[in-house]
């Protein structure tokens, strides 16, 4: 019987030391202390979107020529009106300078014609001052008279033709513009196609080939980006905008929306999505350029000095697990929830600020009344 009682009390001892041994360890979980800070709601696009430069031409002469002038490089920033390219035009430039000197000549002509017309003009008066007194006979100042009228439309008529002189320089003046490619505003040359004495072609019609100069104006940049036709009935021209680009992915650029389609985009296997067009405000103070990938949140509404927790913590939208770190226990806490982003929730209820909020809540066994110890 003895034996026994100790065998049994053995056993027991084992058992309790296994127990011991085996026990669960405490879980690790990854906490954030609630807080008080600014909350916006928030829309953002499906599908990353496209930097675009407000204003880019694709410039080419109107005629085809060969490039006999080229000022500019790719990357230089010119100003509007500055000559980015000249094909070769002396001939045009000859005929400019022929029709200036056929105008003045003209010039001369329509000079020698109106002072020939005033002499007689002046002759024909005297006649008829002197017919009037009985002097001058009536044939001889008929004569005069009638000469002074020719040679008065004599004067008018190459008045008209200097007239004509100066719509001919006009003319000249334009088909040599039209050998000239010139910067309609300010901006970069982003793309030269060809080289210095190289042919320059027109597209034929119907055929698009790539501009002979691409010019950007990076003075003013938008996003041009999908957002779902649910969450796009919310967003108003003149928004404010948060805009990220995967270039410079620890930086926010501040916007506006500029635009929203007045259509839905329908494509195959996608959601249904509307096209909104998003400015940064003072691109002049960042180094961007046309072409970057980037995401647009629209800010609907914010706001400041709330309670706040990251929005990853929330399970079902209405319950957080806690850290109670005196008991070393998980605990669940309904809570009521305000403004919402991806980022952060608002907390209108169900928290005071002093807990602990449990932010890795897909770990295994991470539930209320399990014990655990912050990471």
């Amino acid at each position: 019987m003895q034996r026994l009682l100790v065998a049994a009390i053995a056993i027991a001892g084992i058992a309790a030391a296994i127990g011991y041994t085996m026990r669960a360890e405490p879980l690790r979980v990854v906490v954030v202390a609630v807080e008080r800070g600014d909350v916006a709601a928030t829309v953002a696009n499906t599908r990353a979107g496209t930097v675009n430069a407000c204003r880019r031409a694709g410039l080419s002469p109107a005629l085809g020529g060969q490039m006999a002038s080229l000022p500019v490089s790719k990357g230089d920033r010119v100003t509007a009106g500055q000559v980015l390219l000249e094909l070769w035009n002396e001939d045009l430039r000859a005929e400019k300078v022929l029709a200036e000197r056929d105008a003045i000549a003209s010039a001369a002509r329509a000079k020698e014609s109106c002072v020939i017309a005033d002499v007689a003009d002046r002759e024909a008066k005297r006649l008829v001052s002197l017919r009037e007194r009985g002097i001058s006979s009536e044939e001889e100042t008929d004569r005069a008279v009638g000469d002074a009228q020719a040679k008065q439309a004599a004067c008018e008529a190459t008045r008209d033709l200097v007239r004509v002189s100066d719509a001919r320089i006009d003319v000249a003046t334009a088909a040599l513009q039209r050998t000239i490619l010139k910067a309609p505003f300010d901006g970069v040359i982003a793309e030269i196609n060809g080289e210095l004495g190289e042919f320059v072609t027109p597209s034929p019609v119907g055929v698009p080939t790539p501009p002979t100069v691409d010019l950007i104006d990076s003075s003013c940049l938008y996003i041009s980006a999908p957002i779902d036709e649910v969450d796009a009935t919310a967003v108003r021209t003149g928004m404010p905008a948060r805009i990220t680009l995967d270039a410079f992915p620890d930086q926010r650029f501040p916007g506006h929306v500029r635009r929203v389609a007045p259509y839905v985009l329908e494509v195959e296997k996608q959601a249904r999505t509307v096209e909104v067009e998003a400015e940064i405000d003072n691109p002049e103070e960042y180094d961007l350029m046309p072409g970057y990938s980037a995401d647009v949140e629209v800010i609907l509404d914010i706001r400041t000095d709330v309670l706040r927790i990251p929005a990853l913590a929330i399970i079902d939208g209405e319950r957080v697990l806690l850290l109670n770190e005196q008991e070393g226990v998980i605990e669940e806490r309904m809570i009521e929830k305000g403004v919402s982003n991806w980022e952060y929730s608002e907390i209108v209820s169900g928290l005071d600020g002093s807990e602990l909020v449990i932010l890795s809540v897909d770990r295994e066994g991470v539930e209320a009344g399990a014990t655990a110890v912050r990471d």
